[in-house]
């Protein structure tokens, strides 16, 4: 299906949604991602020297708990479109914080995992896929300005929460740091969502019926040779990104970097997503859907490649990662605004849940993927060849999914 023929299924708003809309979900998107994801990695050594598990265990409870929230988003992206985020990201802030709290008070480590799960479920409603679909819907042919702001703000969320976790680990042991976190999930987020998403929901069109004349389960535009390539394209390409990211340190100390300097090198990376944020909004104006696509992904396999067989000087390295990071930022933007500019915006939710869950399952995946890759390889450099010649390979399935039908 082309981007001609989708154009008058958009939903176009009968005005623009209320500034308070942006500002919510800007403030609960930082919370939301700066307690149920960033806080873990800072607070992961604390939680493995007070319970005697294994940093490889805690790791994968925490992994789990991600692969569920790609798998919830499915039915998430369906309740969106019927019911509007309102309902959905406030039942999910509510669902996150008994979750939160179970996260601080498992006794066992069946508990920990359990409670992970739960957390799982209210990620699917709360993190970017919700919050990408209200504005979508809101403000129809003007949601990447919109989205844009958004990504840029919840940006900070690492930059908040990453020290403010560190800050109260030094008062508190790793538990009673966690239900800290939870009362701020409950102060700002519930409220946030319950009192300002509430301008009205545009009505989702409704899903083809199959050949019995009943509703599909799985609606058809997902069963089309383009929508699955396209996926599969920025499946690969997220997974090579993230496990590059989580393995840029051990590959830069390998060529010689101090520790400091390879974890500063990890910081710039991430400021390069807020340069690729920012230059995505004239990127989309002046490209196609699938001209756009190409590059990104083009622009991830050569900085993924570089950092792969470039040995130095260092500040050659620490500018491939900064547009490595570039790559990453300009990326959640695509698939946050890919399904609307193929398929149209009057049932971008459930759509993108079918389209994300894949996405998000790979970047969940990653830390253990690229660590296996290196070990199988038996180097970081190799792993990173490795990656790139994957993520450069989906550059064809993009342009094979641009005249699927």
């Amino acid at each position: 299906m082309t981007r001609t023929s989708t154009a008058a299924a958009d939903v176009q708003p009968a005005r623009r949604p209320p500034r308070r809309v942006l500002l919510a979900l800007s403030v609960t998107e930082v919370t939301s991602w700066g307690v149920l994801y960033y806080a873990f990695p800072v607070a992961l050594a604390d939680i493995t020297a007070g319970t005697g598990w294994s940093a490889t265990a805690a790791t994968a409870a925490f992994s789990a708990g991600l692969v569920v929230s790609a798998l919830a988003g499915i039915p998430v992206g369906r309740l969106l479109d019927s019911h509007g985020p309102r309902r959905v990201m406030t039942a999910g802030s509510v669902l996150a914080v008994p979750a939160t709290v179970g996260i601080a008070l498992a006794p066992t480590f069946a508990w920990f995992v359990a409670a992970w799960l739960v957390a799982g479920i209210a990620m699917a409603a709360v993190f970017y896929q919700a919050a990408f679909a209200a504005l979508t819907r809101w403000y129809g042919p003007r949601r990447v300005r919109a989205l844009t702001t958004l990504t840029l703000v919840a940006g900070l969320s690492s930059t908040v929460f990453a020290p403010l976790t560190s800050a109260l680990l030094t008062v508190l042991d790793w538990r009673a740091t966690y239900l800290v976190l939870a009362a701020v999930l409950a102060v700002v987020t519930v409220p946030l969502h319950a009192l300002a998403l509430t301008p009205p929901w545009p009505p989702a069109a409704h899903p083809s019926p199959a050949p019995g004349g009943t509703p599909r389960r799985v609606p058809a535009e997902v069963r089309t040779p383009g929508f699955l390539l396209l996926s599969a394209a920025l499946t690969v390409t997220a997974f090579g990104l993230y496990a590059a990211s989580l393995a840029l340190i051990p590959l830069l100390t390998g060529r010689g970097f101090s520790a400091s300097l390879a974890a500063t090198t990890l910081g710039l990376l991430g400021a390069g997503q807020l340069l690729g944020r920012i230059g995505y909004a004239p990127l989309s104006t002046r490209t196609t859907p699938a001209g756009r696509t190409v590059a990104i992904i083009v622009a991830s396999a050569v900085t993924i490649g570089a950092l792969a067989v470039v040995p130095g000087p260092p500040a050659v390295l620490i500018a491939a990662a900064v547009l490595a990071g570039a790559a990453r930022g300009a990326g959640t933007l695509l698939q946050a605004t890919v399904v609307a500019d193929r398929w149209g915006v009057a049932r971008y939710a459930t759509l993108s849940g079918w389209f994300s869950a894949p996405v998000t399952a790979a970047a969940a995946l990653a830390p253990w993927g690229g660590t296996a890759l290196a070990a199988a390889t038996g180097s970081h450099p190799v792993a990173f060849g490795v990656l790139a010649g994957l993520v450069a390979l989906t550059a064809g399935a993009v342009a094979l999914s641009r005249h699927a039908r």
